[in-house]
């Protein structure tokens, strides 16, 4: 699908959806993937031309279609100037704004001549420990996974409820030396969590993603978890951070929800004020769409940015993953 809007005025947008398979089943808690169609959004402003990419958060209704609908909506606004600052004012958070935003910031470093994190004020990057996600499964092919992950220092386990135990207890014994962390998608309702989180606490889980519904969170107010709980779902932006104090210790936080990098920048800096740490997620995408995140998970404990490494290619230029770790994006990319 191929939008083209041209617009009289200072800049031009192009918008367009792109499907790109996945290198195996992408399984988790609400269903399985073996493909994702991302959006990309072009600013060009007759020298240069910024790019960005989204996905949709299919959990909040949208899609690609929607995606571009909201891009289309904002062709106006980008041909007479509007920028990233307007953009929080003109668009809600979601897909469209992050790949409108990601196009934007990658468009001011190349008419500055400088790289996004120094227009951001951080400091040089350099390789970055990134996860590498273990889809849900049976216990014994979620250990297979992992030793085919073999070497890999930081491992994502999707979990799914019943049977959590013996899978986190399988990848543990399949990769003794990883790391591991959790993502339980909403799947915990009516379990224990606080005993489950005893139970897990033997094999060495550093953090938990989301256990209960989003909207369910009160139910984690007693909760004494030994492993720090993560809201995802539960955090999409600012305007939810009060709702998960009490509740959560870490927020995920994924531009795709939050609406681009400098929502994200923002929400970083509230976030630390009161005491949450970070982690940085994704979507699938390719590395168009990762390349922000990189510049936001660098302030971050935890990135989760091997959305590329999911997939059965990437685009051209993409990040390069060396080991267990991911290197900042090259200019061919993006920022």
């Amino acid at each position: 699908m191929q939008v083209a809007l041209d617009v009289p005025g200072m800049r031009e947008l192009t918008a367009r959806s792109e499907r790109w398979e996945t290198a195996r089943p992408f399984v988790i808690a609400r269903g399985s993937k073996t493909f994702v169609d991302v959006v990309v959004v072009e600013v060009l402003d007759g020298l240069q031309t910024g790019r960005g990419e989204g996905t949709a958060i299919y959990y909040r209704g949208e899609t690609p279609e929607t995606v571009l609908e909201a891009v289309r909506g904002m062709a106006a606004a980008i041909g007479e100037g509007a920028g990233r600052a307007e953009l929080l004012h003109l668009m809600p958070p979601g897909a469209a704004r992050n790949a409108l935003d990601s196009a934007l910031w990658d468009l001011e470093a190349k008419q500055a001549g400088k790289r996004v994190w120094d227009l951001a004020g951080l400091p040089q990057p350099g390789p970055m420990l990134t996860a590498y996600t273990i889809s849900l499964g049976d216990p014994a092919a979620m250990a297979e996974q992992a030793k085919a992950a073999c070497g890999r220092k930081l491992l994502k386990l999707k979990l799914g409820g019943e049977g959590d135990i013996e899978r986190v207890a399988a990848v543990r014994a399949a990769a003794p030396d990883a790391r591991l962390i959790a993502d339980a998608n909403e799947a915990w309702a009516g379990q224990d969590i606080e005993r489950l989180c005893h139970a897990l606490l033997a094999y060495r889980l550093e953090l938990v993603e989301q256990p209960l519904p989003a909207g369910a969170d009160d139910g984690l107010v007693h909760v004494r978890s030994p492993i720090p709980l993560a809201a995802d779902e539960s955090m999409q932006s600012r305007a939810d951070l009060e709702s998960v104090l009490g509740r959560y210790r870490f927020i995920n936080l994924k531009l795709d929800k939050c609406g681009g990098l400098t929502e994200g920048l923002a929400l970083i800096d509230a976030a630390r004020q009161r005491g949450l740490g970070l982690m940085t997620g994704c979507m699938l995408s390719t590395s168009l769409g990762i390349a922000p995140a990189f510049v936001a998970a660098m302030q971050g404990m935890f990135a989760d940015l091997d959305g590329p490494l999911l997939l059965a290619r990437d685009r051209e230029h993409g990040l390069s993953f060396h080991g267990s770790d991911v290197h900042p994006p090259e200019v061919a990319l993006w920022g």
